[in-house]
């Protein structure tokens, strides 16, 4: 399998990924990374806080767009080389998040500046953000 070469990708060029997270992922992904911050994974403990009940890591957002690069846009052999990300909104249990990827710039030195977004099943934005990649070789 093998991703995009540089002059294959035209700039507007866009790929997304859906997923709906479950409770399995969010104690996954707590688990794999250590974060056992209780808004994520303490329903008790998440219901007296901001969010009023528990909240998917901001960074498991993150990582479907990460999907996205390694396996779409540009695809398999992709370097991800940086990430700028705001959070704006909660995933909760049972969102439905659409991670889209747009390329923006083709840069020299066989890099693409990568507009990054995600949206929660109702189209509200709940991260957002950049990526810099340089794709596989030709």
């Amino acid at each position: 399998m093998k991703g995009l070469a540089f002059d294959e990708i035209e700039v507007g060029q866009k790929a997304s990924f859906s997923k709906t997270v479950t409770e399995a992922d969010i104690v996954l992904f707590a688990g794999v990374t250590g974060d056992l911050n209780p808004v994520h994974i303490n329903e008790a403990w998440a219901s007296t806080s901001f969010f009023k009940g528990r909240i998917a890591h901001g960074m498991l957002s993150a990582g479907f767009i990460s999907s996205i690069l390694g396996t779409q846009l540009p695809g398999p052999g992709t370097i991800y080389l940086k990430q700028t990300l705001e959070f704006t909104a909660p995933v909760r249990i049972g969102d439905t998040i659409t991670a889209e990827v747009e390329v923006v710039e083709k840069m020299e030195k066989n890099r693409l500046r990568l507009k990054t977004t995600c949206t929660n099943q109702d189209g509200k934005d709940v991260t957002h953000g950049e990526a810099l990649v340089m794709p596989p070789k030709g």
